[in-house]
């Protein structure tokens, strides 16, 4: 039976950007991510349901809503290099008018 640290055991899931090694081979790019959150997640619909975002071109990875448990678990898998939380920046122009965008 796993001890507990008195921290909540669910935790709210926030957009990470998972940067990942590219799958080898022929292998579809999100077929791997969705492989790899499945592993985590339990299962291919709840990774279906958490992937935001598949990237291909300059980087290879994918932005996902992870809890702060499911993080540290996918951060141990194979391939994974990094996982950042996605941030949000706003745009000021000229004329004072600013909108923000997610990078995700």
């Amino acid at each position: 039976m796993a001890e507990s640290t008195g921290a909540t055991t669910t935790s709210e899931a926030k957009v990470h950007i998972v940067y990942t090694e590219k799958p080898t081979g022929n292998e579809d790019p999100k077929s791997a991510h969705l492989r790899t959150l499945s592993t985590v997640l339990g299962s291919e619909e709840a990774a279906n349901d958490a992937l935001i975002y598949t990237y291909k071109e300059a980087a290879t990875g994918f932005s996902a809503k992870l809890t702060p448990e499911q993080v540290d678990e996918i951060s141990k898998q194979p391939g994974v290099i990094q996982v950042v939380p996605s941030q949000t920046y706003k745009l000021h122009t000229a004329g004072g008018v600013g909108g923000g965008f997610k990078l995700h």
